[in-house]
């Protein structure tokens, strides 16, 4: 693989506790020393935690360890931040065809790559896992699942029986004005089509149609039609790059779209979805 994740000033990432890691790594916390009770007769028993007393500053209870304690804020964020970061990154290095399908891919060499440990990406690619986009190979890492065109007309067929009906219900309770909102999302996706960017393209054109399945108020649906939309977008093996101008032709449809639903066409909904549909999967 030749892609650079851009992660500037996350190097060195830490496992998170209780992970073990392949050889190479090792996580763990530190033991601190017990605190030692007050001596003499005279001297006051020391409060409970759960009466409300606060420890000293830099000292721990007895049996405390300062891997189990809560992470202070930023570090949460920055973790999980780092992961997200890959997880997007991953994603877009499976549209764009650098992650090839067959292959296999160790986190910790994916690690080394993005200036990370293993364990951020290894828990990337579980998420991927998760939905569908590799496998684990055990003792070797993660392998990118080889889609076939059968698959990938099966998710277009999915997609148009869910968001078509929604489509032509939103077509005639949706104002004008509302749809007329959509516009900037459209843009965007003509301007990654026009650079030629895959995963790019691929982003805003999950951002739209979200965008427009939202206004049916039913999460439920976006989540499930965003998962299948994610799906449909991983290459086949054996099929060429989509080239600029089909990303064009694709992003054209979207202004289409929106211009019937502004319009109330059902009919012209329905052609464009479906066409789109099976477009997308080029």
């Amino acid at each position: 693989m030749e892609w650079q994740a851009p992660l500037s000033g996350q190097a060195g990432e830490e496992p998170a506790p209780g992970d073990r890691p392949s050889a190479g790594e090792r996580a763990g916390g530190v033991h601190t020393g017990s605190r030692r009770a007050p001596s003499g007769a005279g001297a006051p028993a020391p409060r409970r935690h759960d009466e409300g007393a606060e420890p000293p500053s830099g000292t721990h209870v007895r049996g405390e360890h300062t891997h189990s304690e809560p992470s202070a804020p930023g570090t949460v964020v920055r973790r999980h931040s780092v992961r997200g970061q890959i997880l997007d990154a991953l994603r877009a290095a499976l549209v764009s065809g650098e992650l090839r399908p067959g292959e296999v891919y160790s986190a910790p060499a994916l690690g080394e790559r993005f200036g990370v440990s293993a364990t951020p990406v290894r828990e990337a690619m579980q998420q991927l896992g998760l939905e569908g986009a590799v496998e684990t190979v055990p003792n070797r890492g993660f392998r990118v699942v080889v889609r076939t065109a059968r698959e990938l007309a099966e998710l277009a067929e999915v997609r148009a029986l869910i968001e078509v009906p929604v489509m032509l219900r939103l077509a005639r309770t949706v104002p004008a004005a509302r749809w007329a909102e959509l516009v900037p999302l459209a843009e965007a996706t003509a301007v990654a089509a026009a650079t030629g960017d895959r995963a790019g393209y691929a982003e805003s054109d999950r951002a739209f149609h979200r965008a427009v399945l939202s206004l049916a108020c039913n999460d439920q649906l976006v989540a499930v039609a965003d998962d299948l939309h994610r799906r449909s977008q991983w290459p086949l093996l054996s099929a060429p790059a989509p080239r600029r101008a089909d990303l064009v032709a694709d992003a054209a449809e979207h202004a289409a779209l929106l211009e019937a639903l502004i319009a109330q066409d059902l009919a012209v909904v329905t052609s464009l979805v479906r066409e789109h549909f099976n477009g997308a999967d080029r």
